[in-house]
């Protein structure tokens, strides 16, 4: 069964429960419909979704997971609707399908999972779209591994028992003897000691001043007098500005970030 964008989304499900839905984007139908005999030659009791231009992809309700790709369309070509998708999903992985090579290092700027030149083999077709499908449930499981594993804060705060995960936390700081969380979407106090609450944080985390608790993840300058944050901003004392600036480093390197 092959529906356009129209019909309703097409999925099929891993052993680890999550679905995946497949896409296609190519202005000429008869290349669409080669492309669906492709993958259900492949995967024979799979939905596919089709789409007859970059503009409709982009105007999609939902984004595929593995989207096929042609770059020479008219109006938004390929690399252009490409650059729009990742705006919106930066783990779509995306295989771009044509005529000529011309459009190779343009296809790395868009993080594209592979490039298949027409005319293509069946075999080196469906390699192809194994890997993204064996990619994309690898990516499902070390996603769920990773939310099984993510350190959290339990706190009471207003009567309530509240677990905040560490890494959504921007900076902590001392107020009327209480400690306050601050988090991108929201303040929560409860009545703490920030030497407690600095031994969970872990190494991502840095006591900047004595009523201050950073998180290194959301910092985005600093100097002498104040460590400035996504969301806000944090005192820090004198004699730790040296240290902060090598812990910051540290970091950094661990991160491997620039």
């Amino acid at each position: 069964m092959f529906l356009n964008l129209r019909d309703s989304e097409s999925t099929f499900v891993f052993s680890g429960g999550e679905t995946l839905q497949i896409g296609i984007c190519d202005d000429q139908k008869e290349i669409r419909e080669m492309m669906i005999d492709k993958v259900k030659n492949i995967y024979p009791t799979e939905v596919i979704v089709s789409y007859g231009s970059g503009q409709e992809l982009l105007e999609a309700p939902h984004l595929p997971d593995i989207l096929f790709l042609d770059i020479q369309m008219p109006g938004l070509n390929g690399i252009q609707t490409a650059k729009e998708l990742r705006k919106k999903n930066r783990q779509m992985l995306i295989i771009f399908v044509t005529v000529t090579e011309d459009y190779v290092f343009q296809s790395f700027d868009v993080g594209a999972f592979h490039y298949l030149v027409k005319p293509f083999e069946d075999k080196k077709f469906e390699e192809v779209l194994q890997k993204a499908v064996m990619q994309f449930e690898e990516r499902i499981m070390e996603q769920k591994s990773v939310r099984k594993q993510k350190p959290s804060l339990m706190i009471t705060s207003k009567g309530e028992h509240l677990t905040i995960p560490l890494e959504e936390i921007v900076y902590a700081e001392v107020y009327n003897r209480k400690i306050i969380i601050h988090t991108m979407e929201s303040d929560v106090e409860y009545y703490g000691k920030m030497k407690e609450l600095q031994k969970i944080a872990g190494e991502d985390f840095y006591r900047s001043h004595r009523a201050y608790l950073i998180n290194f993840n959301f910092v985005t300058k600093y100097n002498a007098a104040a460590i400035y944050l996504k969301k806000g901003q944090a005192c820090i004392a004198k004699q730790n500005y040296q240290d902060f600036v090598k812990s910051y480093l540290r970091f950094n390197q661990r991160k491997g970030k620039e």
